[in-house]
C-alpha cells in the first residue's frame, strides 16, 4: 500500500542542495574546504549558509578565526540531512535505471498494415541509425492487431505506444501524424468489374458484399467513414461476402473470387505490379487517410525509447 501525502512542505525547507552545502561544512570544519569539495567559492559557501540560516531561522553553524564547527541545532539538522539525501540518491538512482530502460526497451502494437507495411522498414532503419552512431537500438516487442484493439491496450497501459489507421483521432490519447495511406478497391483481373467501361459508383460499392476485415479495424472503419461522406450518413453497407483478419487472407480470398475488398494499397503493391489484381476507380469516393501513432500522457512524447522511435520515423518520412 502506498500512503500519499497531501500536506505542502513550508517554505522554511531548505532544497536539497542547501542540506549538501551543510554536510560538507560538518565534514571539512571550515568553508573553504566545503567550497573546495563542492566546486564553490568560500564566499558562495558564506552566502548559501547565510541563505539557509536565514529560510530556516536556526543557526547551524559556529564561524571562528579557526574554523567552522555545527551547533548543537546544527548537528541535529544534519544528522536529518544526512538521512534525506540519502533517500534522495537512492530515488536519483532508480530513476537513472528506469530511464535506462526507457531507452532499451519499447513495447508497440499496431494496426496490421502498419504492422506489416511500414513497422519492419521503421524498425531495421532505426537499427541501422543506432549502430552508424555506435549506440544500441531499443528492443522493440511488437503486436500487430486492429485499430480498437490498440488504442484499448495504450489506454490500459498495456503497452507504451500504438499505431492505428482509424479515420478517428482517439480521445483521451496523445497522437502525431507518422504517414498516409490510400484505400484501393481491388479485383481479380477476370472479375466484371476489371472489364467494364463505366465506372463503378459509390453506391454500387455500397450495395456488394465485399470481402473485409473484422469489425473494429483502421481499414474498414475508414471505408465506411468514407461511404458515409459519399452517400449520406444513413446510408448503410451490404453484409461483408468473408470477415478475415489478414491482409495476406484477404488478398487470397479476392484472388479465390470471393467477392471485391478494399485494401491498403501498401498491402497490395506487388499484386498491382505483376497483374495479378486490378485496381477498379471509384470516382466521387476519398479513399484516403492518415496514420497516426498514439500514447497516454502529455502531448510530447514520453523521453526515452518512444521519442527516439517516432523522430527516428519523421525523419524517413
Amino acid at each position: 500500500m502506498v500512503t500519499i501525502l497531501t500536506m505542502p512542505l513550508s517554505a522554511r525547507m531548505p532544497e536539497l542542495a542547501a542540506f549538501e552545502v551543510l554536510l560538507a561544512i560538518a565534514r571539512t570544519g571550515s568553508l573553504g574546504a566545503a567550497g573546495r569539495e563542492l566546486g564553490l567559492t568560500q564566499q558562495a559557501v558564506s552566502s548559501r549558509l547565510a541563505s539557509i540560516e536565514a529560510q530556516t531561522g536556526v543557526l547551524l553553524v559556529q564561524r571562528s578565526p579557526r574554523g567552522s564547527r555545527l551547533t548543537p541545532a546544527g548537528v541535529v539538522v544534519a544528522e536529518w540531512a544526512d538521512q534525506l539525501l540519502e533517500v534522495a540518491h537512492r530515488v536519483d538512482a532508480g530513476l537513472a535505471a528506469m530511464r535506462t530502460e526507457n531507452h532499451k526497451r519499447l513495447t508497440v502494437m499496431a494496426s496490421l498494415t502498419i504492422a506489416e507495411q511500414l513497422m519492419p522498414r521503421w524498425l531495421v532503419s532505426l537499427q541501422a541509425a543506432a549502430q552508424r552512431r555506435g549506440a544500441p537500438a531499443p528492443e522493440v516487442i511488437l503486436t500487430a492487431a486492429n485499430s480498437d484493439q490498440v488504442i484499448a491496450a495504450v489506454r490500459d497501459g498495456s503497452v507504451d505506444l500504438g499505431f492505428v489507421e482509424s479515420p478517428v483521432t482517439p480521445t483521451g490519447l496523445s497522437t502525431r501524424v507518422v504517414g498516409h495511406d490510400e484505400l484501393v478497391t481491388v479485383v481479380p483481373p477476370n472479375h466484371k468489374w476489371a472489364r467494364r467501361s463505366a465506372p463503378v459508383t459509390p453506391a454500387e460499392l455500397n450495395d456488394t458484399p465485399l470481402v473485409s476485415r473484422e469489425t473494429g479495424s483502421g481499414t474498414r472503419e475508414s471505408l465506411s467513414a468514407a461511404l458515409r461522406a459519399a452517400l449520406g450518413p444513413s446510408s448503410r453497407q451490404a453484409s461483408p461476402a468473408i470477415e478475415l483478419s489478414s491482409a495476406a487472407a484477404m488478398r487470397a480470398a479476392v484472388l479465390a473470387g470471393a467477392g471485391p475488398a478494399v485494401m491498403s494499397r501498401l498491402a497490395v503493391e506487388d499484386d498491382l505490379t505483376v497483374g495479378r489484381l486490378r485496381v477498379v476507380p471509384i470516382p466521387g469516393l476519398d479513399l484516403r487517410r492518415t496514420l497516426r501513432a498514439v500514447w497516454l500522457g502529455g502531448r510530447t512524447p514520453p523521453a526515452g525509447a518512444v521519442r527516439d522511435l517516432l523522430g527516428h520515423i519523421a525523419s524517413t518520412r
